[in-house]
């Protein structure tokens, strides 16, 4: 053995240490403090407004006006998403079983999605953000999303490849379907599921109550478009909500090493505005911060995204902001790309005039 290779300190990595030292900062800044009281607040409100429109369901009957209260409950559903994944990351209480629990039931009992399913997508997505074969929010489908899946793309759905953008916002309607039977698919294989039998009694109950409400209550044309409506505001709220923050920006291959601050950094999207966007976007509009520090409180990321961006500007990696629509515009345009198989030289242009270069990775 070469006892030179032992005794010879280990290289450092200047961007891991500047990580280590942004992480101490956020956390002698309190940033990483739980805020509890702006959530259950948040819930209180939310679960008033959800009581309030089915109130209103009951109260209107045969009425044209039920469609507003579809629209309105489509919204509420995604609201109680984004309070569920923030549960899941640990943001609200101060235990792992009671950010679990809150977790658990209100993604399965209000928004219609398996708390059991998503969480294991999802911690596949933090850990490997953008990178092929590893990130499942990119996995080749009726969308590509990066030039080799494009490439390996059936031939039945070649028709679509030159406009593929335009057809990812043609379909985020249908992602709350999508994510429920993803839900179902998981909650009956084969493998070991947490809570498998509680979940399915929950989410039977959530899938069914809305159609049953409707069709009892309501004329059929009225209470089929009802369904619809409520489904596809949900499915679209919670994909535009999504798409803005890693897409059209840098992928990985799967055998790319790179750190983890320049990682997380490049293949993430900030979405600019106020407060309203805060709420609008349930914190996700702060996404490069979300990845950076998942167990950060929505409150906190603002302020942490003035800390970010610095630090980034000092080391020379590009920090990615734009208006939610020049976002989408941004989308859509790399997307056609990836369609027409340039989607590997593709620069976001929002991004061009807002960062300095990029290192290297």
């Amino acid at each position: 053995m070469n006892t030179d290779l032992l005794s010879r300190p280990a290289r450092s990595n200047p961007l891991v240490e500047r990580f280590v030292a942004l992480q101490t900062q956020m956390k002698s800044d309190g940033l990483l403090v739980r805020r509890r009281g702006f959530y259950l607040t948040l819930f209180s409100i939310l679960i008033v407004a959800y009581g309030a429109a089915w109130a209103g369901f009951g109260l209107l009957g045969d009425s044209g006006f039920q469609i507003l209260i579809a629209v309105g409950l489509g919204v509420l559903m995604t609201q109680f998403g984004f309070l569920a994944h923030e549960a899941a990351h640990r943001q609200i209480f101060s235990t792992w079983k009671a950010n679990d629990w809150f977790a658990r039931l209100v993604a399965t009992g209000l928004s219609g999605i398996s708390y059991a399913m998503w969480q294991q997508k999802h911690t596949r997505h933090h850990s490997t953000p953008n990178m092929i074969g590893k990130d499942p929010d990119i996995r080749p489908g009726f969308v590509a999303f990066y030039d080799q899946a494009a490439a390996a793309r059936p031939r039945a759905l070649h028709f679509i490849a030159k406009g593929q953008g335009y057809f990812l916002f043609l379909l985020l309607p249908f992602l709350g379907i999508s994510l429920q039977v993803d839900s179902y698919r998981h909650l009956l294989s084969r493998g070991r599921v947490d809570r498998r039998a509680l979940e399915l009694v929950i989410l039977t109950a959530r899938t069914c109550a809305v159609p049953v409400l409707a069709f009892v209550f309501l004329p059929l044309p009225l209470a089929i478009t009802f369904v619809l409506v409520q489904q596809g505001v949900f499915g679209f709220y919670m994909g535009a909500t999504f798409a803005p923050n890693h897409k059209g920006m840098k992928v990985y291959a799967a055998g790319d090493r790179v750190d983890f601050l320049t990682r997380q950094v490049r293949s993430s999207r900030n979405i600019t505005g106020n407060w309203a966007m805060d709420l609008l976007m349930g914190g996700l509009n702060y996404q490069i911060e979300h990845h950076l520090f998942p167990t950060m409180p929505r409150p906190a990321l603002r302020r942490a995204a003035a800390i970010v961006r610095r630090t980034c500007a000092e080391e020379s990696i590009p920090y990615t902001t734009s208006t939610l629509l020049a976002s989408y515009g941004t989308v859509i345009k790399y997307l056609n790309e990836v369609g027409y198989g340039r989607g590997s030289v593709f620069e976001c242009p929002v991004a061009q005039t807002l960062r300095r270069p990029a290192l290297t990775s």
